[in-house]
């Protein structure tokens, strides 16, 4: 058998397995994919504008003076050519200060937390457009999404109507996770106690793939999920197949059930959801009696605007006798008679009346006004 023939049997299967291959990162059908597909193509193109050149100069010049070409000038004595230093310094220059202007204008534009401004290259978004809210909850080893303006969650499944903003707010149970679905904007992780963002609109509608993009242990390879791009009407249909399949409210009972590491996890269905969970997620205090990050962080920002130390060696850490788990987040949600009680249980001296804003100085009992 040839040199040739046995090539060419090795690359027909390579060649067979190829096109069953789906490109979906270079023909995505989301507005901000696109984007990023055309990013990745005008880089690869300005790259290529030198490293085509250069790989052929270099079978030129290596077949040009060959040892046995006689033809070929020979020059010992050469040392410098101004047109070509020229040319050497000044082509990688340009190409090095196109892909910085690129880069410099698409990292803001494509910036994940920014809000979209259009839908797609001709249509910009319209002043009375509200966008979908979805949060998303990493689990082990499934996907939880919320909601909360239609008052639902499912499990591993995702949809939205085609041509609306989406505005995903995502966070994770506990190992850091990467939520990504080609087709419709690139990768963002979900981390625990914390909350990323992405902003993103499908054009088509579709079934597309989700899945995690980050190695998080066991049950990996199943943590994937279908996201539909449906017309209104039919996402307006699925929404009530949501809530009429739906069998139980999601409550942080059944939170916490559903949090217990599984793999392989059907699609599920929640007819209503308590408005107070992903809150309640994203701060670590799903678990009955403990305190809340944001909470946390007030009461601690409120007793060192008063001259006193925080608590514990680490501030906003494990402050409490019962070993509340707390730290540092946002105050969105934040509720003072919470805090209030939370801080007179564990025995210490409330920092501040919390509903009327006043402060108690850490040596005294009068109070100032914040």
């Amino acid at each position: 058998m040839s040199l040739k023939l046995s090539r060419g049997l090795l690359i027909a299967p390579l060649m067979l397995l190829m096109t069953g291959c789906n490109l979906v990162v270079m023909q995505p059908s989301g507005d901000v994919a696109m984007q990023q597909r055309d990013l990745i193509l005008i880089s690869t193109v300005l790259m290529l504008l030198i490293i085509i050149p250069v790989m052929a100069l270099t079978v030129f010049f290596a077949w040009k003076y060959r040892q046995s070409n006689k033809d070929a000038e020979y020059d010992p004595e050469w040392h410098h050519s101004t047109k070509l230093e020229v040319v050497i310094w000044s082509a990688p220059l340009l190409i090095i200060i196109a892909l910085g202007a690129l880069t410099w204008v698409s990292t803001h534009k494509l910036d994940p937390y920014r809000p979209l401004d259009r839908i797609d290259a001709e249509r910009q978004i319209a002043a009375d457009v509200k966008p979908l809210t979805v949060e998303v909850v990493s689990l082990n080893w499934k996907w939880l999404f919320i909601y909360p303006e239609q008052g639902i969650a499912t499990v591993n499944e995702l949809a939205a109507p085609v041509d609306v903003p989406i505005n995903f707010k995502i966070t994770s149970d506990s190992i850091m996770n990467s939520f990504y679905i080609p087709a419709l904007a690139g990768q963002i992780y979900s981390m625990a106690g914390m909350e990323t963002k992405l902003h993103a609109v499908i054009n088509k509608e579709g079934v597309y793939k989700g899945f995690s993009a980050n190695y998080s242990g066991e049950g990996f390879t199943d943590m994937h999920f279908k996201f539909h791009g449906m017309n209104q009407a039919d996402f307006d249909q699925w929404v009530a197949k949501v809530k009429s399949d739906g069998a139980t409210t999601l409550g942080r009972g059944e939170y916490l059930d559903l949090a217990k590491p599984s793999t392989a996890n059907p699609v599920g269905y929640y007819n209503s959801v308590d408005p107070k969970l992903y809150h309640a997620i994203l701060n670590r205090c799903v678990e009955e009696g403990a305190m809340c990050m944001d909470e946390m962080m007030m009461l601690d920002h409120m007793r060192n605007k008063n001259g006193g130390e925080a608590h514990g060696e680490h501030a906003g850490l494990y402050p409490f006798p019962d070993g509340s788990e707390v730290g540092i987040c946002s105050v969105e949600g934040y509720s003072p008679a919470s805090a209030s009680e939370k801080e007179k249980s564990a025995g210490l001296e409330p920092a501040a009346d919390l509903s009327t804003g006043e402060l108690a100085p850490a040596g005294g009992s009068s109070a100032a006004k914040l």
